[in-house]
């Protein structure tokens, strides 16, 4: 068993800084990531390099990792947890190849009646365990016209439509500045890595633009068409807040999209979460090469 180090509660560093120091105030959402964070450091040793959220039709993925460790969402006091069908509630810390890296299998949505800063506490918390590199996936609808079921979209932008951002409240310094840039969510070296693997691979991606709408409710045909007008290629329920929050960190972000339905008024047939379901479980396999093989190459980076 190969163990990478025990991150220290006192003198965790981000990009050069002490963000926690014993004795000192905190307000309520990060004192409560640092509850969930000593729990945490508790239970595992394990320093990841890359921090993955599972997407629809990637909850198997863990299956193929050398696995070190495990710990269910419910182990850690006052952590949310998912309710969405198809979707696990743990953390796995293990190796991709031979990537250090903590794989989330099942994310919360603001659409369960979470704050915002519940939605984001976990891929906060996985900045502060190690992770340099955040690695989001998801399922979407199609709004652009050119993609289709199964195609997978590399993130470039993000348009964040329907739910506040992560940082409205107290500003937490320790985590990042009050007006962070976000002239670059997602990463321009990591987003020509996983280009680069995806030819290596043959398969086909798109690079565009994501709205996160709310949810739950699908979008209406006047909603979609007024995404696209706004410049959106595809929309879903996730992602942006926690690229947000990830970059607020510091951390380096990339994300993919695997697109499990052309949109409200572009579908022919009324949407349903069973089709999200059924077309990301059969672009599974393509898609689980495309992030293993991306991750290897982000990791020799």
């Amino acid at each position: 068993m190969r163990n990478i180090g025990k991150v220290t509660f006192q003198g965790l560093v981000i990009k050069g800084q002490v963000v926690l120091k014993r004795g000192k105030l905190m307000h309520a959402i990060y004192e409560k990531l640092m509850k969930c964070f000593e729990i945490v450091q508790a239970k595992v040793t394990f320093r990841p390099k890359v921090a993955l959220i599972l997407g629809s039709g990637l909850g198997g993925y863990a299956e193929d990792m050398e696995v070190e460790a495990a710990v269910d969402y419910k182990e850690i006091a006052g952590f949310p947890i998912s309710t969405v069908q198809g979707h696990q509630g743990r953390f796995i810390f293990g190796y991709v190849k031979n990537v250090p890296a903590v794989v989330m299998q099942g994310r919360v949505h603001y659409y369960e009646g979470y704050s915002i800063s519940d939605v984001v506490l976990p891929v906060r918390l996985m900045g502060l365990l190690g992770a340099e590199t955040v690695f989001l996936t998801n399922a979407s609808g199609a709004i652009n016209r050119s993609y289709t079921a199964g195609d997978f979209m590399l993130l470039r932008d993000h348009i964040l439509m329907g739910v506040p951002s992560p940082l409205i409240g107290p500003s937490v310094e320790e985590l990042g500045t009050r007006f962070p840039d976000m002239s670059e969510v997602y990463n321009k070296n990591l987003r020509d890595i996983i280009a680069s693997a995806a030819r290596a691979l043959d398969i086909k991606l798109h690079e565009g633009v994501y709205l996160q709408a709310s949810g739950p409710n699908f979008e209406t045909p006047a909603e979609v068409n007024a995404f696209g007008i706004l410049g959106a290629d595809v929309v879903g329920m996730s992602t942006a807040c926690e690229a947000v929050a990830a970059n607020h960190m510091g951390l380096k972000v990339c994300a993919i999209s695997c697109i499990s339905n052309s949109a409200a008024g572009i579908s022919p047939t009324p949407l349903t979460h069973a089709e999200v379901q059924e077309t990301a479980d059969a672009a599974a396999p393509r898609f689980k090469a495309l992030v293993t093989e991306s991750i290897v190459r982000i990791g020799s980076a």
